[in-house]
């Protein structure tokens, strides 16, 4: 099976959040079930300079106004399509927007441009499904349905997260190469404007997202975002499929990025990383938990929330370690706390890969506060590393951490601490009960290799996905 996977991003090329990581991993994790996946990017200049010359195999004299070409390379060993526009995607800056953070203006026609292209090729090129990855390639679905209808492969739409819709004025649609047909509510109309996400929920054959409890949860105001009421009008036709990670990329016993490697089986190794870690954020040495958090700093990842508990954590014996950016009203928070407790908090405001692997190798905990979480990464980075998830109930978080509670400490089953109300109380309590465990031992231990059992891999979920394309393709 022939399968076209479109996004704006995908690792080792381009990334900017988890999108990245599914977008790169899924066609190793499908290759074993019999599906040939080949990715479409857009030609930004990192992607064109990794991939080199390339090879020509398809052009547009005009689109969207641009003349367009197709270029043919490889992924991780896995096909690639890049779509070289240099007037869209050959500019300086970030995927998204220029190097002050300011969206590209243009942003609704160069994804247009993506999603027209993923459609004319997943006809043109004779592949048997499209599938598309979250707003910047909403409108495949769409320009499949309403241009190439009758020749049109089926299609699925996954949402990394609803928050991100791609919603642009009416002013857009006469530029956009469709017929007026698809100005309608069941057509890419969004509130007076084009809905890009929304085109794709509305023209996609199934509808995926990263995690069950997810999936869930957007057919309820409070997460669906304006969408809940698409989401329950498309009934089974929306799944919820975990994220994995790939276990070649994070393992402490092979991690190259640790100072110590080790295994469930050698977890008193673990203590040589969480001195170099202290050393790294200039905390002082001591027995008491590290916490840790890795995470962009906004509301929705409950950063306003973990501002407010700091005092508490370090009085109650805690350290932090903090990797991220974000709001800078938050960022000034989180340096207001780390200059009244030095030695306590250490921050590194930006991102560095490398030094989130250190972090996971020796940090105790790691904190996910998150309000509102479609699957998260940082928690299974967590469990695969022994360093225990403390995390909100909500998405993908409730679907792989399991809680400390009496029975499940009683089963060996508990993998972390998960509490309910993202509230300053309710963190501060969550905190307190991490804090207790560790000052357990047998009862820290057996959270960590618990953990560390947990099978999130590529291969369960890459197995639903090819399920989900066989139903597709060829219906019982």
């Amino acid at each position: 099976m022939r399968v076209l996977s479109v996004a704006s991003e995908a690792v080792p090329l381009v990334k900017t959040g988890g999108l990245a990581d599914v977008a790169g991993a899924l066609p190793a994790a499908l290759a074993p079930h019999g599906v040939a996946m080949t990715t479409l990017l857009p030609g930004y200049p990192a992607v064109l300079k990794a991939v080199g010359k390339g090879k020509p195999v398809h052009s547009w004299p005009d689109l969207l106004g641009h003349k367009a070409r197709v270029l043919a390379a490889s992924l991780g060993g896995q096909p690639l399509l890049v779509l070289d526009i240099p007037a869209l995607f050959d500019r300086a800056g970030g995927p998204y927007g220029d190097a002050n953070g300011q969206d590209w203006p243009d942003n609704w026609q160069r994804f247009a441009a993506l999603g027209r292209a993923a459609a004319d090729l997943a006809v043109g090129q004779g592949f048997d499904l499209l599938h598309a990855h979250d707003w910047q390639a909403g409108l495949a679905p769409a320009y499949l349905r309403f241009l190439h209808a009758g020749k049109a492969p089926p299609s699925v739409m996954t949402i990394h997260n609803m928050a991100f819709q791609g919603h642009y004025g009416r002013e857009i649609f006469p530029k956009l190469g469709l017929p007026d047909a698809a100005w309608s509510i069941t057509g890419v109309e969004y509130h007076g404007g084009v809905g890009y996400l929304k085109a794709g929920m509305e023209a996609a054959s199934l509808i995926t997202t990263v995690s069950p409890t997810y999936a869930r949860e957007i057919r309820l105001p409070e997460f669906g975002m304006g969408l809940e009421g698409l989401i329950a009008s498309r009934g089974r036709r929306v799944r919820g499929i975990v994220n994995g990670i790939d276990p070649a990329e994070w393992n402490p016993a092979t991690d190259a990025h640790a100072p110590a490697r080790y295994s469930a089986a050698s977890l008193a190794r673990r203590r040589t990383n969480k001195r170099a870690l202290e050393a790294e954020f200039g905390l002082e040495p001591g027995d008491g938990p590290l916490f840790i958090i890795v995470s962009r700093l906004t509301w929705q990842k409950g950063m306003d929330v973990m501002v407010e508990v700091l005092d508490h954590l370090v009085g109650s014996g805690g350290r932090l370690a903090l990797l991220g950016s974000g709001d800078a009203g938050l960022v000034a928070g989180f340096s207001a706390a780390a200059a009244r407790h030095p030695g306590r908090i250490g921050l590194r405001i930006g991102y560095d890969e490398a030094l989130s692997h250190r972090m996971q190798s020796g940090g105790d905990a790691i904190l996910v506060p998150s309000r509102f979480e479609p699957c998260g990464l940082t928690q299974l980075y967590g469990l695969a590393y022994g360093c225990v998830p403390v995390v909100a109930r909500t998405g993908g978080l409730a679907d792989t951490v399991i809680d400390a509670n009496l029975a499940a400490l009683g089963a060996g089953a508990a993998t972390g601490i998960v509490f309910t109300a993202v509230t300053p109380a309710s963190l501060a309590d969550a905190i307190t009960r991490t804090i207790g465990l560790y000052r357990q031992p047998a009862l820290w231990k057996g959270l960590q290799r618990a953990g560390m059992k947990a099978d999130f891999s590529w291969a369960a979920s890459g197995a639903v996905y090819a399920k989900i394309y066989q139903e597709l393709v060829r219906p019982a």
